[in-house]
């Protein structure tokens, strides 16, 4: 069985799409990235710098940004390094470009997922998303406004769908690849693609092949 794409005019085998309807969606939107990017086969590693620039984004690291205090700086590189990965400016540069900040600590390959959100939200046309505090209530807990769930899941499910597709995933897992040997292969963090296999019910799968020998 075939499903056409809608965003491009190619057909899409549905053995190669995953048993969700979610996860078929995201997959068909990130097989048009790769598409976009001129890549041919399922298994071809994605470079999310080189399609950002496709996307009008400019990525810095956060030492580029000058107009940061020393504290802020010394707090995101520090005990803070863990707790983000990037961020958009909320307004654009003066010749149109959307500003991207990655965090410096981390390895290109844990940036390619955040980056490759940042993509996807610019190729599917999404609004911006704004975090702002809106509340914060007795217990503490903070309430924002103008942050979009399905929004940010399609952003991040379409990006990993991307650099990950299901069908290459399918086959590695079947041939006993490893994460770390598929993350290696992908160019991405071992993260991802524990990501993708979970959520592309394919970790039974994976189990089988890579703890029961």
């Amino acid at each position: 069985m075939w499903i056409r794409n809608s965003k491009k005019s190619s057909l899409v085998k549905f053995d190669d799409l995953p048993p969700s309807q979610k996860g078929r969606k995201f997959e068909i939107q990130g097989q048009g990235l790769r598409q976009f990017a001129g890549l041919s086969r399922d298994d071809d590693p994605l470079d999310p710098f080189e399609l950002a620039r496709y996307a009008n984004l400019l990525v810095v690291r956060l030492e580029e940004i000058e107009a940061l205090s020393d504290e802020s700086r010394e707090h995101l590189l520090g005990i803070g390094k863990d707790s983000w990965s990037g961020g958009a400016a909320s307004h654009k540069l003066p010749d149109g470009r959307k500003l991207i900040i990655l965090n410096p600590t981390h390895g290109k390959n844990r940036h390619a997922a955040t980056l490759m959100e940042e993509v996807s939200h610019v190729f599917l046309g999404h609004k911006p998303s704004r975090l702002a505090i809106e509340t914060v209530d007795k217990d503490g807990k903070v309430n924002a406004r103008d942050y979009n769930h399905s929004i940010e899941e399609e952003a991040y499910g379409t990006g990993a769908a991307a650099l990950i597709p299901y069908s290459a995933l399918k086959r590695m897992v079947n041939e006993g690849k490893t994460i770390q040997q598929i993350a290696e292969h992908f160019r991405v963090s071992r993260a991802l693609v524990e990501f993708r296999i979970k959520i592309s019910r394919l970790w039974d799968l994976y189990a089988s092949k890579v703890f029961s020998g």
